[in-house]
């Protein structure tokens, strides 16, 4: 069964300590391409959940975005008292060769770089955190998958549909084809022939027969329609496999969009000329329903 490369999914959990959010979004891409992007107190994860991103989910362009909101108790910056002693010192000294006699105001040195120690994840809750963010990570892989195959259903019966009108063209194409090919082969033995009577060369029908067969071969389509119908069939089996094999429909619908331009190059019949510009427009559109499948 087919699945989209097309997927959201967005997991949120409360614990005592804060709150986790994982989101996952993936797009169609022609390989595996994973985006992580985590809070800083969890970048160390960042192989963790790169690996099983790789391992859970096919191909596609994939994000993944990790937040965390800490409950207050938990996380609190630290005052460096030695670092704000010391932007004061230097300020004060400066406020007195200058002259002014102003004091710096506290609320200044409060922002100042380095005077809060960035808060870190308090001691004793990293596992717990660890195993939360996978436990979340898991869930949010299966809703993605499970929304990609959502999509790739939707994808399968678009692709069915214009499938089935690819085959019914082609059928009629050939129906249309056969007995202008017998009337256009029996037109040629008739031109060679009268040709070599008006030029009173004796007529060797059986050479006349080689000629037509060499001379027919140019414009004959019959071999497109068999490998067309090759072509085709092995789309199908594709198509409704146990696995989600996007690349391999494509390079099969490649194959096939082949055999039509060759038989749009062969034809000169205006009205089998026309039915060619179908059977490639339902080509296009089957494409790009493939270009979404895993």
């Amino acid at each position: 069964m087919i699945r989209s490369m097309t997927g959201f999914t967005r997991e949120t959990r409360a614990f005592e300590w804060g709150t986790l959010t994982v989101e996952l979004s993936s797009v169609n891409h022609r390989y595996q391409e994973i985006s992580p992007r985590l809070p800083r107190e969890m970048a160390s994860l960042e192989p963790l959940i790169t690996g099983r991103l790789r391992q859970g989910i096919g191909r596609g362009k994939i994000r993944c975005s990790v937040e965390l909101h800490w409950a207050p108790q938990f996380r609190t910056a630290t005052l460096d008292a030695t670092v704000l002693s010391n932007y004061h010192t230097q300020l004060a000294e400066l406020a007195e060769r200058l002259g002014t006699g102003e004091t710096p105001p506290l609320a200044s040195l409060l922002s100042l770089p380095g005077v809060f120690e960035s808060p870190s994840v308090l001691t004793g809750i990293e596992d717990e955190l660890n195993a939360a963010l996978e436990a979340l990570l898991e869930q949010a892989i299966k809703h993605l998958q499970a929304m990609r195959s959502t999509e790739g259903t939707n994808l399968l019966h678009a692709i069915e549909e214009y499938l089935n009108a690819f085959e019914s063209l082609l059928n009629s194409l050939e129906k249309a084809w056969d007995p202008k090919r017998d009337q256009a082969i029996e037109d040629m033995r008739s031109r060679i022939t009268n040709l070599l009577e008006a030029m009173s060369i004796e007529v060797d029908q059986n050479r006349v027969a080689q000629e037509v067969v060499i001379l027919s071969d140019k414009w004959d389509i019959s071999e497109e329609f068999v490998r067309s119908r090759s072509h085709l069939k092995q789309f199908a089996a594709v198509l409704n496999g146990k696995s989600s094999e996007g690349r391999k429909l494509d390079f099969l619908l490649q194959e096939m969009n082949r055999e039509i331009n060759t038989m749009g190059s062969k034809i000169s019949d205006a009205e089998l000329r026309w039915m060619v510009v179908e059977a490639k427009s339902l080509l296009e559109k089957i494409r790009e329903q493939v270009q979404n499948v895993e």
